[in-house]
């Protein structure tokens, strides 16, 4: 049986967030703490906004794994990309065993609209 064939093939939505998701992560990391700290609007800071999402995010992958939802708990502001990396490898996985596409795409709009404003 030739491997290739069966591997299931990545959605275009899970390819889309997938990327949406690293840009986020690598603009987080590459943000400094005294910008992610600043006043931002309608947030406390740009760090509340990105943790706001990250536990938007875990939510989502819980419901979508049919889990319970867990606390996400807040690390300083210098790891909210890693935490994000990890949560939305959480959903990413989720999401595509139960060929959840709206789910993906929903996500990565959220995550364009963040980058946009931090």
């Amino acid at each position: 049986m030739n491997s290739a064939a069966s591997a299931p093939s990545v959605s275009e939505a899970a390819e889309r967030y997938a990327v949406d998701l690293r840009r986020t992560v690598d603009r987080l990391r590459a943000t400094g703490a005294a910008k992610l700290a600043a006043s931002f609007s309608p947030e406390l800071t740009r760090a509340d906004a990105a943790f706001a999402l990250i536990e938007v995010m875990a939510e989502r992958a819980a419901q979508v794994a049919g889990s319970e939802r867990r606390s996400v708990p807040r690390l300083t502001d210098m790891a909210l990309g890693d935490q994000m990396a990890v949560i939305g490898r959480e959903l990413l996985i989720a999401a595509r065993a139960q060929a959840n596409d709206d789910i993906l795409l929903q996500t990565a709009d959220e995550l364009l609209d963040l980058r946009r404003r931090i």
